[in-house]
């Protein structure tokens, strides 16, 4: 290590609070700020071996990112950017004062050594480019470069396969294709940890027949559930066949409202919280987690407020529209002489010389669907059974300031007093960590200022990454410097996962 960073270490806060803990710390979501000259250097090499030449040409000139700017959207001017829709992107993207911070993002070795400064025992990395770069691309070229920064990742972190481990990246144009870099990634790769993209754009297929240009502005979101393209069934089967949890950073710039020309915050705010919320929804209410009551999921970056919003408000719509709810809205169910005497009693004269209109009217049967319960995928036979589909199955990545990680754990609010499972998500590399040191501080506020009890500390800080990952693979932490307390912590939960939650209540 440096000897400026030796000598810090020892004098950190984080290094301090971390001494005083009677657990260890994973940070469940750092970020790699990957050197770009070499990423680049190895992606456009990789391409052209496997793609050719003219596919290594072709990811520079579709590629807006390449040499670390927004070219494409630099050059517009502010009446083109007005007239074409076009979303800002994030200017300065990464923290510059801290120097052996930014360095440390974007070297393996570098980071591995300042782990305990950081007051960190273990870390799950992201990259950062290596999300932008394919997501900008057709899915030809994309599923190449794919390919090329899971290999180089891959080969970056080995050598410190105890302290850290990188994400792959896991295209999701189409099943198979996901299914392929899964195989690929695990059996040949070791990955332990997969980020599976975001929601795919479709076009719109009678705007496509005519005007296929329009692609770009006229798309629906596929959210792999609810009124998928595809069925995505054999995805989630090939992550519980290789034992990985699917992770989402969904990020939801440039959709509906946030696609502001100018203002990076307005865009910003909520952004991530927006794409991933389509997403738990819409796998919660397509009944993978009923499918599949083994799986696990994590949303990323994105906090957790919503989370706890979006498991109230399933409670609410199964109580109102679900199997039996829904039966208090049936129009078969309206007396109709009786409101047409109301009607002829209390009405007024507009009323009382329309009656044969407004008897027409309320005796109206509208069209009703095959399938009147919207949550039957989920096969929910009382409330409590939502509690036992959503709590176990889904995680959320939040940062170390956000001080709505308390309503994850708020019995009070929570239906069922349920508690969600929020995990400490760093967010190192990216600006909104100007300094590395300040992350396991900055996290111990939420004790200090009585938000978190100790335990509920150590679920967020810990545990909760421990069972994502270490529930969907027994070995996963095996090898690493929290083997022992993890193994501790899923050995606890084991009793839980075999019980279903509302057994217990």
């Amino acid at each position: 290590m440096p000897a400026k960073a030796l000598k810090s270490a020892a004098k950190s806060k984080a290094h301090a609070i971390r001494s005083q803990l009677p657990h260890p710390v994973i940070d469940a979501d750092g970020h790699m700020d990957e050197v770009t000259p070499v990423l680049w250097d190895y992606l456009l090499d990789f391409v052209a071996k496997v793609g050719g030449s003219d596919m290594a040409k072709d990811v520079v000139r579709l590629n807006p990112t390449y040499d670390g700017a927004d070219e494409t959207f630099r050059k517009m001017s502010a009446a083109t950017r007005r007239e074409t829709a076009a979303t800002t992107p994030i200017w300065w993207r990464y923290p510059t004062e801290a120097t052996l911070d930014r360095a440390t993002a974007g070297l393996p070795r570098l980071l591995n050594e300042r782990l305990e400064e950081l007051g960190l025992d273990y870390a799950v990395m992201y990259p950062s480019e290596g999300v932008w770069i394919p997501s900008a691309l057709p899915r030809e070229v994309s599923l190449v470069v794919t390919r090329a920064l899971n290999t180089l990742f891959a080969e970056m972190f080995r050598p410190y396969a105890k302290t850290l481990t990188m994400s792959a990246y896991i295209p999701m144009f189409t099943p198979k294709d996901a299914i392929a870099e899964l195989e690929y990634c695990v059996r040949t790769l070791g990955a332990k940890v997969v980020m599976t993209a975001g929601p795919v754009r479709r076009p719109i297929p009678a705007v496509h027949r005519t005007n296929p240009e329009l692609d770009k502005y006229a798309y629906t979101i596929d959210t792999f559930g609810i009124d998928s393209e595809y069925d995505y069934n054999p995805v989630w089967e090939k992550c519980l066949e290789l034992k990985v949890a699917p992770t989402f950073h969904t990020n939801g710039m440039g959709w509906g409202s946030r696609q502001s020309p100018t203002n990076v915050i307005y865009n910003h705010i909520g952004h991530f919280a927006a794409g991933c919320e389509p997403i738990c929804k819409s796998l919660f209410l397509s009944g993978v987690t009923r499918r599949y009551p083994q799986l696990r999921i994590a949303f990323l970056e994105c906090g957790v407020d919503w989370a706890s919003r979006l498991y109230a408000d399933l409670v609410g719509r199964w109580k109102r529209r679900g199997a039996e709810g829904i039966q208090h809205l049936n129009p078969e169910r309206l007396d109709v002489e009786y409101i047409m005497k109301l009607m002829q009693e209390y009405g007024d004269a507009r009323v009382t010389s329309s009656l044969a209109k407004v008897r027409e009217f309320y005796s109206k049967k509208p069209p009703r669907p095959s399938e009147l319960d919207d949550m039957a995928a989920c096969r929910i036979q009382k409330a409590e059974d939502i509690a036992d589909l959503f709590i176990p199955h889904f995680y959320f990545g939040c940062e170390a300031d956000d001080p709505f990680v308390s309503l994850a754990f708020n019995t009070k609010i929570n239906p069922f007093g349920a508690k969600l499972r929020p995990m400490l998500g760093s967010d190192i590399g990216h600006w909104d960590s100007f300094d590395m040191r300040d992350v396991l501080p900055e996290a111990q506020e939420l004790l200090d200022h009585e938000l978190l009890d100790e335990h509920d500390f150590k679920e967020f800080v810990f545990s909760n990454a421990v069972k994502l990952h270490g529930g969907t693979n027994p070995d996963f932490y095996k090898g690493t410097s929290v083997e022992q307390e993890a193994q501790k912590v899923l050995q606890q939960d084991a009793p839980k996962r075999r019980q279903p939650i509302s057994a217990k209540r």
